[in-house]
């Protein structure tokens, strides 16, 4: 089995090895490929994942690739974790925002438009290639705005099997956990554990939770309510939390409370963009150690927990027809048969040997949807404005996000936003 990581010159990229290592019994990989263009860091990163798998007998080959195509050519799996334009164009997302006043963040505003149009042509075209040298292969992407890129793929390569991946909903799963062992003193198998969330990437509510089938949501989100009730500063205004009777997910904070994120930002630098900078040079120095062949622990600075667990549990559940239940970005296909089918949705599916299958769901309230839909508008105008450069779409993509300009500021931010990204933008040319 060959599995290609495609942005391999990440410092994601040693935990996914591990997570791969973990899994071997299971999942028997022959080669790993990091595919990346980045050679400085291809060599740092690769060489240091090499030297993991070698402390561990080498079970499979690791294989550095600058080749895209060659790197696709017979996957079984691609994964993509890149990004165009690396951390320097973040923090251009974050100070796109920060000089409008607005949200300047990398999935979710002005910056995430940003960063969207910059994606999506590049994922389009590793889709291209898995059609072409590796047509059996499932594509897993994490590359953020995972859900608007899953989006992208749904309407642009419907023929290639894609699906949108995010640590979100581990996270929360995880830390769930955590509260109910402490709270009933009983260890608790996170594989026999699901939550159930519903709504976009980055745009989802949480309102159950069950284990060994058994609902225990009726413990989980009262003392969630007084838990930030014992909160000096709670994290949630406790009458929104009670009236949703759900937990949302933190970024909804960018739309629940824009003043007060923009009142942060004002206090850059450094912006989230600028902090993870310097964690990963770092980061890359202790990766260069030859004698390094264990992650270190400032990984954790980095972000992104449970990342190699969901993505190694997601791909041993689809090659040995688990059937386990994971939270993804995929097609509606009537799962929530009152919103649209063609809609791409972030919710609970049953992953095994045929394919991702969302698990049918009720529709979310009023209060949810009015918000979703509006960003769904948002996505699909973005999707067009990404793949035909098209800057009507892009204006009125601009004029539908809650988080944008109001009308007489989009021209200037579009100008801006195109001006700040054009090395990464052919398609307006």
């Amino acid at each position: 089995m060959k599995i290609t990581v495609i942005g391999g010159g990440s410092t994601y990229t040693p935990e996914l090895v591990n997570g791969f290592l973990e899994r071997i019994s299971t999942l028997p990989i022959t080669e790993l490929w990091l595919m990346d263009i980045d050679k400085e860091r291809l060599d740092i990163v690769g060489g240091f994942a090499q030297r993991m798998v070698k402390a561990k007998g080498n079970p499979f080959k690791v294989v550095l690739s600058m080749n895209q195509r060659e790197a696709i050519a017979g996957a079984s799996y691609v994964t993509t974790q890149l990004r165009v334009g690396m951390m320097p164009a973040r923090r251009g997302d974050e100070y796109l925002g920060l000089r409008h006043g607005l949200i300047g963040q990398e999935t979710t505003g002005v910056g995430g438009m940003a960063k969207a149009l910059r994606t999506i042509p590049v994922i389009l075209g590793i889709a291209k290639d898995i059609r072409e040298v590796a047509p059996n292969a499932l594509l897993a992407n994490f590359t953020n705005p995972a859900g608007l890129v899953t989006e992208a793929l749904n309407r642009y390569a419907p023929d290639v099997p894609a699906v949108g991946v995010c640590n979100v909903g581990i996270t929360t799963k995880m830390e769930i956990i955590e509260g109910l062992e402490k709270f009933t003193g009983t260890k608790i198998d996170s594989e026999h554990a699901a939550l159930k969330t519903l709504g976009l990437n980055h745009l989802t509510w949480h309102y159950g939770f069950t284990v060994e089938g058994e609902e225990m949501w009726p413990y989980i989100f009262p003392a969630f309510v007084e838990e930030l009730k014992k909160e000096e500063v709670p994290e949630w205004d406790i009458r929104t939390i009670e009236t949703l009777g759900m937990i949302p997910n933190y970024y909804l904070q960018y739309f629940y409370y824009t003043d007060k994120k923009i009142a942060e930002q004002k206090e850059w630098p450094p912006s989230r963009a600028e902090a993870v900078m310097e964690i990963e040079k770092d980061l890359l120095r202790e990766y260069a150690d030859p004698a390094l062949t264990e992650p270190p622990a400032d990984l954790m600075k980095r972000g992104g927990a449970y990342y190699s667990t969901l993505a190694t549990q997601l791909i041993n559940s689809h090659f040995n027809d688990l059937g386990q239940i994971h939270v993804v970005n995929v097609r509606n296909n009537g799962a929530v048969k009152e919103w649209p089918a063609d809609w791409v949705l972030e919710l609970p599916a049953q992953v095994d040997g045929d394919g991702i299958h969302p698990l049918p769901a009720d529709p979310l309230p009023a209060s949810c949807f009015g918000l979703i839909s509006q960003i769904k508008m948002y996505e699909l105008l973005t999707v067009e404005t990404a793949v035909h450069g098209d800057r009507n779409a892009m204006y009125q993509a601009l004029l539908t996000n809650p988080l944008g300009p109001s009308a007489d500021k989009i021209q200037a931010v579009m100008d801006d936003m195109l001006e700040t990204n054009k090395q990464w933008l052919p398609q307006f040319k």
